[in-house]
């Protein structure tokens, strides 16, 4: 059972996590899926890309966690630039999951739904292979794109049948993966976990509001995540433009943390719309400088827009507003309500003008926007807490190896520190 030791200190069994589309520890959810593998027992491997300012060192071991990277160019250019990215994504996964040996359990974490390759050549050699089920990877085509019937979706479709079938158990982010993965997987619910994504509550904690990065005006408005196509930054910005014509209102700054694909276009927009001295770009930036702004924030935005993707997908950046304590403005999208339930507003899908007017609405009632932040870190610290996400990641090991013996040694060595997980 993963987390019982053997020969003292001394890992038992092995497992091996694959990622695509975000370097280590960068992506919060797998490290944290990481250190709780780690404090439960595990010898934990990453083979992960190299980031561009932080995660760049080819080996790193961190806490006891051993990590992997290789170089990888972003696919720029159409399909022809994603096919270079996944085929060179491919090999090094390769290369590296041959250096790091005999693994236990084989841990995909989607985009893209083609690292079942890497896992199939590793369960002929004894892994069982966990599916970690990011995105709904035909739905994000779709948001992207809008092409239904085309060659390219109909392959994403297959990929994503493929790495079902390829799959022990698989994990969903929330409840309406878990049932793409019974209904259109076909995969057993009992082999189906939900492992839920959370802010680090010790890592995210609200500090005193330094009113300077209001930049003289007297609210702050807020958006942290990537800025891609289907994010709807130029949503919130065309809302705050509305928000300025439409309702007379000047009385904020807003600050936009992220970066993504389509950064540059958005402060473009911005300057398009007029917007550009109200409106800050700081790109990505440490954690410590990012709770300074939402701990000064007085309403936090989410304006992914209603489409395949983001109805049934969780939008971490609502968790991490939550666990600080903000109010959010939100389209009205079905896993938003279940994340946020009364911590948010919603407007209409991709209603800007009522989104606009939301933002007035909790400006004008700071009595609103300080209930709807305690709602939010009381709903973060229960039934959204990572302590059941740890404890639903736990039991999908343990059922993917049931009944299997180890085929690793366990015989790295891994740091102290870490404490056994009740579970």
């Amino acid at each position: 059972m993963p987390g019982e030791r053997s020969g003292g200190d001394r890992p038992d069994r092995r497992a091996l996590i694959l990622v695509e589309n975000l370097s280590v520890p960068f992506d919060r959810r797998v490290w944290q899926e990481c250190t709780t593998l780690r404090d439960a027992g595990w010898e934990v491997h990453v083979i992960c890309p190299r980031g561009n300012k932080r995660d760049t060192e080819p080996e790193a071991e961190i806490d006891g966690v051993r990590i992997h990277r290789y170089p990888l160019r972003a696919a720029t250019g159409g399909p022809a630039g994603y096919l270079r990215e996944y085929g060179s994504a491919l090999w090094h996964t390769a290369r590296l999951a041959r250096k790091v040996g005999p693994v236990d359990v084989v841990h995909a974490c989607n985009p893209p739904d083609l690292l079942f390759l890497p896992a199939l050549w590793l369960k002929r050699r004894g892994a069982r292979f966990v599916f970690d089920q990011h995105d709904l990877v035909p739905e994000l085509y779709l948001s992207r794109f809008g092409r239904g019937e085309d060659l390219l979706y109909r392959g994403v479709r297959a990929l994503e049948r493929l790495t079902y079938r390829a799959a022990d158990v698989v994990l969903a982010t929330n409840e309406s993966y878990r049932d793409v993965a019974v209904r259109r997987g076909g995969r057993r619910p009992e082999d189906v976990f939900v492992v839920r994504s959370a802010p680090d509550i010790d890592r995210f904690r609200p500090v005193p509001p330094e009113p300077e990065l209001k930049r003289g005006k007297p609210h702050l408005l807020c958006y942290l995540g990537v800025m891609g196509p289907q994010d709807g930054v130029d949503y919130a910005l065309r809302a705050l433009a509305r928000l300025r014509d439409e309702f007379g209102r000047t009385d904020w700054h807003a600050v936009f943390v992220g970066a993504g694909d389509t950064f540059d276009a958005m402060v473009e927009l911005a300057r398009r719309l007029g917007l550009s001295e109200q409106v800050q770009f700081t790109g990505r930036i440490p954690d410590a400088d990012l709770v300074r702004y939402l701990s000064t924030a007085d309403v936090c935005l989410s304006p992914d827009p209603h489409n395949p993707l983001n109805d049934v997908s969780t939008m971490n950046k609502v968790l991490e507003y939550m666990v600080m304590g903000r109010p959010i403005v939100s389209f009205d999208l079905r896993e938003a309500r279940v994340s946020a339930g009364d911590a948010a507003v919603y407007a209409p899908a991709n209603d800007e003008t009522e989104f606009a007017g939301l933002i007035a609405l909790l400006l004008d009632d700071p009595e609103q926007r300080a209930r709807m932040g305690k709602i939010g870190q009381e709903r973060i610290g229960g039934p959204l807490s990572w302590r059941n996400s740890q404890a639903s990641l736990l039991a999908a090991y343990a059922a993917a190896c049931r009944d299997h013996a180890p085929v690793s040694t366990g015989a790295g060595t891994r740091q102290q520190g870490g404490r056994a997980v009740e579970r």
